[in-house]
């Protein structure tokens, strides 16, 4: 069969459960986490695809394209970089971007709170709420849609959570919650 008839599949199926957006609703994200993703927009659309398309120019105008590994990679490769700016675009026009250092006197948690949490063992651990493209948990930063995130929605300091996970229910004790520039390097 021709590829032209052939769909591509969509960008939003390859990602992984906790970076898929749940269907209606908004795509919250932090001014950084926004910025992090024009400029990588931008960097394909202006700088590696054109430079892309050149190479393929050139590759196509030496010949039999069948065996040409320059045209064939180079073809394969702007499909990505095509997929992936088409992606971007999508979640760059669906953001809401809200800016958490802009919550002045809220003591609950929503989307941008730095939470310090308590467990059962008496471990302190702190996380930050973040869009689902800026999600990283080994950082402490976690997505607004992930269980742990929706566990400690609304709650204030000294509250407990119950979160579940796969060896039954740990219980929270909320220690504190602000709001301050959520920083994304390591």
């Amino acid at each position: 069969m021709n590829k032209a008839f052939i769909k591509e599949t969509d960008e939003d199926e390859e990602l992984e459960p906790a970076q898929q957006l749940p269907i209606g609703l908004k795509n919250y994200i932090t001014p950084l986490g926004y910025q992090r993703l024009k400029d990588e927009l931008d960097q394909l659309w202006k700088e590696e695809r054109p430079a892309l398309v050149k190479t393929i120019t050139w590759a196509a105008s030496n010949g039999d394209r069948s065996e040409n590994g320059d045209y064939i990679y180079g073809k394969k490769r702007l499909r990505e970089i095509d997929r992936r700016i088409r992606f971007l675009s999508k979640r760059l026009d669906n953001a809401e971007v809200i800016d958490p250092t802009q919550r002045v006197n809220c003591d609950q948690v929503f989307f941008g709170a730095t939470v310090v949490v308590c467990g059962e063992d008496g471990s302190e651990r702190k996380y930050s709420i973040v869009g689902v493209d800026e999600a990283d948990p080994a950082r402490g930063l976690i997505s607004w849609v992930s269980p742990l995130a929706r566990a400690l929605l609304k709650a204030r300091a000294d509250d407990v959570v119950m979160l579940r996970v796969p060896g039954g229910v740990e219980e929270l004790v909320v220690a504190e919650v602000v709001y301050c520039h959520i920083s994304f390097s390591g």
